[in-house]
This record gives structure tokens, C-alpha cells and sequence, in this order.
């Protein structure tokens, strides 16, 4: 078979046959193929040569090309001591550190409310600024002296400074 005879033909790994298509549906597939198998390449998943590239079919699972770069934790180790998850450790919080930290914070914004009648107000400002916002800039939000509300502030932070250090 020539190099022109494939130009527009398809080859099916499963039925091991060529299908003869036209030449926009050849490239269109074609074109999805070379994307995905490129993508694929540049992350080092693929090892498909180019004089095999008419066999990708973009179908990477299955494909004796495709390498396999996931290590499962629960796969046992070679001199048979457990399993990577055994020596592993894992960063997520415990569900007892989420409630605590969940109640500091209705403590936090309790303590806030008592301190300061526009609690709601500033903390509502804070989430609509998650990059971060000066005192500043939060005190002309609110209308007030700049210098008041950054003494407020400092009174709050320093009074629940202990809790921030962990």
C-alpha cells in the first residue's frame, strides 16, 4: 500500500481493516487525533513513533503506546512491607480539625459582632475581596476614620492572635 493509497483511509485497530472516507471526515479525524496524540506526547504519555502514527485512533487507555505514569497507593510494594498510602501521609484536614476550626471561626465573628455594630458589613466586604483589602480601604467603604477602624482591627486581631498560631 502507498503513501497515497492512505491519504484518505482510516484504519481500525479492532477489526484491523482500512475504511475509505472523505477527505474533510479524514481530517477531521485526523486533526483530533494528532491533537490529543501531541497533548499526549508533550506529557510524556505517549511513545507512539511517527511512522505508527496511523495507528493512533485517539483512544490512549487502550493504546499499546500510551504510558502509564499513575502509581496507585494501594498497590503493594515490591519487598512487600504495605502499600504507598502506609507510608504516605496525608495533608487533609481530620474531621475534628474542621469542626474546630468551624467553631473558631462562629467564635471570631461572634466576638467581631459585639466589637463592631457593621460586622455583618465588613465581613461581607472581606468575601467580596478575597485577594485581599487594606484597612484602609475598608474603613472608606464603611464611611469612618481610617485610623479608628485600623485601631478596632488591631484590638480584634491581637485579642485572637494565639488562635492563628498553630
Amino acid at each position: 500500500m502507498t503513501d497515497k493509497d492512505k491519504y484518505n483511509k482510516i484504519y481500525d485497530k479492532n477489526s484491523s481493516t482500512w475504511f475509505e472516507v472523505s477527505p474533510d471526515e479524514f481530517q477531521e479525524y485526523n486533526r483530533r487525533c494528532t491533537n490529543l496524540r501531541k497533548r499526549m506526547q508533550y506529557r510524556g504519555q505517549c511513545s507512539c513513533k511517527r511512522n505508527k502514527w496511523w495507528l493512533c485512533d485517539g483512544n490512549c487507555p487502550d493504546c499499546k503506546f500510551c504510558i502509564k505514569t499513575e502509581a496507585s497507593l494501594d498497590k503493594p510494594l515490591p519487598n512487600g512491607k504495605g502499600t504507598l498510602s502506609d507510608y504516605i501521609s496525608d495533608n487533609t484536614p481530620t474531621p475534628e480539625e474542621i469542626v474546630s476550626d468551624r467553631a473558631l471561626l462562629a467564635c471570631l465573628i461572634s466576638r467581631l459582632r459585639e466589637i463592631d455594630p457593621e460586622a455583618d458589613r465588613i465581613i461581607q466586604i472581606w468575601i467580596d475581596h478575597p485577594e485581599s483589602i487594606s484597612d484602609r480601604k475598608v474603613a472608606e467603604l464603611l464611611g469612618r476614620k481610617q485610623r479608628t477602624f485600623a485601631d478596632e482591627m488591631k484590638k480584634f486581631r491581637d485579642e485572637f492572635k494565639q488562635y492563628r498560631e498553630k
